[in-house]
């Protein structure tokens, strides 16, 4: 085989790395994103879901506007995230997991109700971060997409 032809062969392979290579980088790129769509979707409808319960009279099951009630065991209960039963109480801590990752509810404020999201893709060291605030008098509801650290697991 002539120089040439193997020089050839080399500038083949290094090409085909390198496109491999952009192709593995944007395919992580994607997954990353989408998950970041896929967890301030997910924030939004409870959201709603919040607003709704909020609204909506105690005779038909929801809050009937009042503020003291509003507590993420009663709202978890009612967007149906699933808690930990306690014989034949079910409890609520106020977290669920689904596909796209694990979300938060706090409470601490007076009138707004906070869910954190927290994805399940990762980007070098990173998962993608939707908070949501509920303004519960208004009917308002803000997101703010961000990044947070992967928790370090200590043995």
């Amino acid at each position: 085989m002539g120089t040439q032809q193997i020089l050839l062969i080399v500038l083949s392979v290094i090409i085909v790395g390198a496109a491999i290579a952009v192709g593995i980088t944007m395919f992580n790129n994607q997954a990353y994103s989408a998950n970041r769509s896929a967890l301030a979707a997910d924030a939004q409808s409870f959201g709603t879901q919040i607003i709704q319960y909020y609204k909506t009279p105690i005779s038909q099951g929801g809050n009937g506007r009042v503020l003291a009630n509003m507590t993420k065991e009663s709202i978890a209960g009612y967007i149906g995230w699933t808690g930990m039963t306690t014989g034949d109480t079910p409890t609520y801590d106020g977290t669920t997991t689904t596909e796209n990752g694990k979300f938060t509810i706090t409470t601490d404020k007076v009138d707004a109700i906070v869910i954190t999201g927290v994805g399940n893709e990762i980007k070098g060291d990173k998962n993608p971060q939707v908070v949501t605030t509920i303004t519960l008098s208004t009917g308002d509801i803000t997101s703010e997409l961000s990044e947070v650290a992967i928790p370090v697991v200590t043995p």
